[in-house]
């Protein structure tokens, strides 16, 4: 995979500001790296790939926060539209973290607020302010209920109207029960487009028979991790799919 992305011309971050969505749409697609490798293949003259540093591929860091009786994943386990999702992401190759609440309407957009972090200490007044005006639940409900490690490419179509992030190497641990999960192969792929522009990726990514497939990795993640102690009747056919691709 390393040499297929060094085939790709890079962009910087400051390049990728120009790179403004503002009708944008959303759609994920679960597949493997076997079909991975083919569609990087298939896109490299259509796309440049996010460069920081000779990094393409770097790695992610995240750890989701949810209340003692995991609000947050009920509202999603019963399909809830209007809902919440907090979480501290680690950009690794630059240390940098962030606090990020995520807020998806009854329309299916999704507004992210976010702030610059150093640690995930709940207690510091700045943090608990950005909380209660970002965040519909009590600061101190919150608890760590998941962590998960991942490597992200970033593509951007020569068009320059959409944005293509690539996850592999999913590892999953849950913090309430000490369970980890490594995804193997599994890749979660996210177009983020305008909604009004032809998009080069859809055509190859029907070519190769990768379907649209809803994947939150804070609820799939707790699901395969916390079957026990979390309702998961409304993800079971998710996890049939994401188990199949798994040993593919």
């Amino acid at each position: 995979m390393e040499e297929l992305l060094r085939r790709y011309k890079p962009i910087t971050l400051g390049q990728m500001k120009s790179v403004k969505l503002m009708n944008r749409t959303d759609t994920k697609f679960v597949t493997n790296t076997s079909k991975l490798c083919q569609l990087l293949e298939m896109a490299q003259q259509e796309y440049y790939v996010q460069d920081i540093d000779g990094q393409r591929n770097p790695d992610y860091d995240t750890t989701y926060l949810d209340t003692k009786t995991f609000d947050m994943y009920t509202q999603h386990q019963y399909g809830h539209a209007n809902r919440q999702k907090i979480r501290f992401r680690t950009y690794c190759t630059s240390n940098l973290q962030f606090m990020e609440v995520k807020t998806k309407n009854n329309h299916g957009r999704t507004r992210k607020n976010r702030m610059e972090v150093l640690d995930m200490n709940l207690n510091e007044t700045t943090k608990r302010l950005f909380l209660q005006q970002n965040l519909r639940y009590a600061v101190d409900s919150l608890q760590p209920v998941l962590n998960n490690h991942f490597n992200r490419i970033t593509l951007v179509n020569k068009g320059m109207t959409e944005r293509l992030t690539i996850d592999t190497g999913l590892k999953f641990c849950n913090l309430t029960n000490g369970r980890h999960l490594d995804m193997g192969p599994l890749v979660v792929i996210e177009l983020k487009r305008d909604g009004l522009v032809h998009s080069p990726i859809l055509h190859m990514l029907r070519q190769l028979r990768i379907q649209p497939h809803g994947f939150s990795k804070y609820c799939m993640g707790s699901a395969l991790t916390a079957s026990e102690q979390l309702p998961v009747n409304r993800f079971k056919c998710k996890l049939i799919e994401i188990n199949k691709l798994i040993k593919q």
